[in-house]
């Protein structure tokens, strides 16, 4: 459901299925309810690559299907994140097709805050598929949040915390 975009100042998200999407959508949520600013969820599906992909007649049955596949999982996110929309929340679901960090940067303007998971990936990956973070950070104008994903503690590091507490209370 690609509705009119709010006018004034908002939270842009990237979402897609990633982990780090995720946690970069509940960090969007408490932004926009704490500033009080419309949140814009955004997913870009990615364009398919044929060579003459400029020439070829857009299939818009298949543009409405993977508009709606877009909304469920963005719908989905909310769901999984904050138990679905709060009702605080003035929400606008944007889906594009194309690549995400252009669209993302088009969206998101000087007074904007555009919000992106940035996920550990492989060298490999990385050559194949370039950072829509990394992107959207050296060209957009708006300000860019990138919410990397938690760190889980090592054994060292809990054993030295649970040590440190100790002393504390000691």
């Amino acid at each position: 459901m690609d509705e009119d975009l709010p006018s004034g100042p908002r939270v842009i998200v990237g979402v897609d299925e990633s982990p780090a999407a995720r946690w970069a959508l509940a960090w969007a949520i408490g932004a926009a309810r704490l500033r009080r600013m419309a949140l814009v969820a955004v997913h870009v599906s990615r364009a398919p690559i044929h060579p003459f992909s400029e020439t070829l007649p857009v299939n818009h049955a298949a543009r409405l299907d993977e508009q709606d596949r877009s909304s469920d999982l963005v719908a989905q996110a909310f769901e999984e994140v904050a138990g679905g929309v709060p009702d605080d929340l003035r929400l606008t679901v944007a889906t594009r097709l194309g690549e995400p960090g252009y669209h993302l940067v088009q969206l998101a303007r000087e007074i904007d805050l555009l919000v992106l998971g940035r996920s550990r990936r492989s060298l490999l990956s990385r050559m194949l598929l370039p950072s829509t973070s990394m992107y959207c950070a050296r060209h957009a104008e708006a300000t860019v949040v990138l919410v990397r994903l938690p760190v889980s503690p090592t054994e060292e590091q809990l054993a030295t915390e649970r040590s440190r507490r100790l002393w504390w209370t000691e």
